[in-house]
C-alpha cells in the first residue's frame, strides 16, 4: 500500500466510524457507457468509448465510494479505479462538500507514477429550479509526478422540469511547471426512467495545441443509477 492510498484508507475508517452513530447505512450503485470519457475537458480514453461503473455508500452526511473506468493513454496502463471520502455539511442556504479522493491506475508502465491523491472543497447554493456552484481540487503530488496541482471550478445547473436539466462548467486547471490550461463544458441531461439518464455534453479546452485529446468535442452517455 501506498503512503497515499494509506492516508486514503485512514481517512475512509474515519469516516465510517463517526457515521455509525448517526443514520443507518445508505448504498447506490451505478453503471454506464459513453461515447468518450472525458475528464476536465481532457479524453481518458484516445476519444474511443468508455464503459464505468461505482458503488456509494453513505451513512448521515457521511460518505465513501470506488468507481472504476477504462483509460487509453496510449502505454499499458487500461483501467483506471477511484476511492473516494467525504462530509456534506450545511451552512445557512449553502451545501458543502468536503472529501479526499484517491486515482489509481491499472498496469501503468514502471516509473509513472500516474497514481495521486486530491482534497476536494466544495458548495452550491440553490437559487428556485437553479442551482450555483464551485469547488476546488488539490493535489500535493499530482499525476506522472508533477509536485503539486490545483483544479478551480465554477459550474451551474437549471432544471425546468423533473426530466430535463441544463448545465454548465468552468474550470481553470494548475500544475506545477508548465500545462496549465482552462477547460469549460456545456450540456442537457434528461431522464429517461426513474433510474435510466441520457445526457449529451460539449467540452473544449484552451489547449488544442497540447494535442487531439484536449480538442474540443461532443460526448453522449447512459448511465443507470439504483
Amino acid at each position: 500500500m501506498t503512503p497515499r492510498l494509506a492516508l486514503f484508507a485512514a481517512a475512509a475508517l474515519a469516516v465510517a466510524s463517526s457515521a455509525a452513530a448517526q443514520d443507518g447505512p445508505g448504498f447506490d450503485f451505478n453503471l454506464g457507457v459513453a461515447s468518450d470519457y472525458v475528464f476536465r475537458g481532457v479524453s481518458q480514453t484516445d476519444e474511443n468509448p468508455q464503459v464505468f461503473g461505482g458503488a456509494d455508500l453513505s451513512v448521515g452526511r457521511f460518505y465513501a465510494g470506488a468507481w472504476g473506468s477504462n483509460v487509453d493513454f496510449n502505454d499499458t496502463t487500461d483501467a483506471e479505479f477511484d476511492l473516494y471520502a467525504g462530509f456534506t455539511p450545511t451552512v445557512g442556504v449553502v451545501s458543502l462538500d468536503l472529501g479526499l479522493l484517491y486515482y489509481g491506475y491499472v498496469d501503468q508502465p514502471s516509473g509513472a507514477d500516474l497514481d495521486y491523491l486530491e482534497l476536494k472543497a466544495a458548495g452550491s447554493v440553490p437559487l428556485g429550479p437553479a442551482t450555483l456552484g464551485a469547488q476546488a481540487y488539490y493535489s500535493p503530488n499530482y499525476y506522472a509526478g508533477v509536485d503539486h496541482a490545483f483544479y478551480y471550478e465554477v459550474n451551474g445547473a437549471f432544471s425546468p422540469t423533473e426530466k430535463l436539466s441544463f448545465s454548465a462548467a468552468l474550470g481553470r486547471q494548475q500544475v506545477s511547471g508548465a500545462g496549465d490550461y482552462t477547460t469549460w463544458n456545456v450540456g442537457v441531461g434528461y431522464a429517461l426512467t426513474d433510474h435510466l439518464g441520457l445526457d449529451l455534453r460539449y467540452h473544449d479546452t484552451d489547449k488544442h495545441s497540447l494535442g487531439d485529446t484536449y480538442g474540443s468535442r461532443a460526448v453522449v452517455s447512459l448511465k443507470a443509477a439504483f
